[in-house]
Order: C-alpha cells, then structure tokens, then sequence
C-alpha cells in the first residue's frame, strides 16, 4: 500500500516537473514567435533590455516610403514620436523586458513628439538609458534628459538648447522676377510667416512671443530632468552645443561611454545581464 502511495506522489510530481517546464516553452514560444514580432525587429532569445533607436529628425508621427522599383519599404531618416511612445507603453507592461536603452544620433525636430517621447521615458518604472552617439541635440538632448542615466562620447555633440523659426524670405527676389504677392486672408496675422512676403514688426514680435514661451519651457523641463539650477541651464540654454567632456562638466550629461557602459550600468546597479532587443 504504502509503495502504491509514493508511486502515486512520484507520479504527481513528475506530471507537475513536466507541466511547467512545458507551459514554460509555450510562453517562451509566445514570446518570440507570437505577437511580440508584431512591434519588435530583432530580438534574440531571452533578450530582457528594449533598444529603441531614435535617428533623424523627430516628428509627431512619420510615413514609410516605398521604392517604385522594388516595392521595398525605404525608411526615412525620422523618428515619429508616436511609435516611440507606443514602445515605451508595450514595453512597461512587458515582465520579460527589465529595462530601456534609447540609442540616440539626432539633431531634433518637433518639440511637441520630442516632449511626448521624454514624458513617456519619465513615466515608465523601468531603469532608462540614454547613450548620445554622434549627436543629441535641442528635441533630442530634450529626450535625453528624461532617462534615468545619460552616456555620451567625448567627442559626441551635445545641447543646443535653444529654439528657431528661422525661415528664407524670398520677397525680395519675387519682386526682381515680377512676382507680386496678392494677400487673400482674413485674420490678420493668419499669413505670417509666409516666406512670399515681408515679415512686419507685429509679426516677429508675435513669434518672437512664442519663441520666448518656447524656450522658458525648454530650460525648465532640462534643469527639472537633470536636477540643475535653472539659473545655470539658461545660461546653457544660448542654442550652442558642446562635446561630451564639457556636457559632463556642465552636467548635461552623467558619464563618457557607449552602450556597452550602459550594459554595465545595468548590470551593477540593478543585477540586470543584458540581452538587447531592437525595436
């Protein structure tokens, strides 16, 4: 009888070995073959650190174009914002992936995406990395400055915390052409910025207002993000940049490396072994 009993525990126990080693690989195959794919491009087996890339000009939302010849997707030199927040959300409720690492090489754009993609990066509870490789710079630097640790090159260009509306007026050569600008509008500032015409006094001023508004906001956000004197990030905030020894000097940035620091990093501070997946 009593053989009997343990032969039915053994049992038992073997089923229960076996059940979970197997519900283990169906999750595993879920993971990697299932709908993980649907928003992931390369994630090798056990990989527990997403690596969003953010490359180019940074827009709210970007559009893919197609070779004619081919039918293959081309890829623009952009960054939509919107995608990027999407991924930092799948991301957040994600328990295999421990961390994020935002790989960035870009001259900025938007500040309205740039904002969304740096609150998104402020939001998630995961540990977040920010390697600057060739440049962050005005929206990008903005990004930047809302992870948790930033790492740049010595070499890497960085800052440029400023804002410009900045346009060519081609009046002037419309009038040696012949070329009159006729003004249909109602609204009187609704054609201001129309490069066809002369910008008037009430015009700069009215964008130079905004510009301003710009900017304050800007210089808040980084010394906010980065626990700096807002007195010392205006001072900053001339639109030039500088290379990575002297952002870390100014404490634009924490420390001079690349990604394979940021590993390090997760590995010290939070016992996180990485393996990257690429977004």
């Amino acid at each position: 009888m009593k053989e009997k009993i343990k032969l039915v525990f053994k049992t038992i126990f073997l089923i229960a070995i076996v059940s979970t080693i197997a519900m283990y690989w169906y999750d595993q195959y879920n993971y990697y073959f299932g709908e993980y794919y649907e928003y992931t491009l390369d994630c090798p087996l056990g990989s527990n650190v997403a690596l969003i890339k953010i490359q180019g000009e940074i827009v709210t939302y970007g559009t893919e174009l197609v070779d004619s010849e081919s039918s293959e997707t081309v890829s623009e030199d952009i960054t939509s914002s919107e995608t990027v927040v999407e991924y930092i959300n799948q991301i957040e409720g994600d328990d295999y992936m421990e961390a994020i690492i935002v790989e960035i090489d870009s001259y900025g754009g938007s500040p309205v995406a740039s904002e969304e993609i740096m609150n998104a990066l402020k939001r998630t509870t995961k540990p977040t990395v920010a390697v600057i490789r060739e440049g962050g710079v005005s929206g990008a630097y903005l990004i930047a400055s809302g992870a948790d640790i930033i790492f740049a090159s010595e070499m890497s260009d960085i800052g440029g915390i400023g804002i410009t509306m900045s346009y060519l007026d081609y009046s002037q050569q419309n009038k040696q052409e012949g070329i009159i600008y006729q003004q249909l509008s109602l609204g009187k500032f609704k054609d201001t910025g129309d490069p066809d015409k002369n910008l008037t006094t009430e015009e700069k001023e009215l964008l130079m207002r905004d510009i301003k508004i710009l900017h304050e906001a800007f210089v808040r956000r980084v010394a906010e993000n980065r626990g700096l004197d807002i007195e010392k990030v205006e001072k900053l905030a001339d639109g030039s940049t500088m290379l990575g020894i002297a952002a870390k000097e100014n404490g634009l940035i924490d420390e001079i490396g690349d990604i394979n620091d940021a590993k390090n990093w997760l590995r010290e501070q939070f016992t996180i072994e990485p393996e990257i997946c690429v977004y």
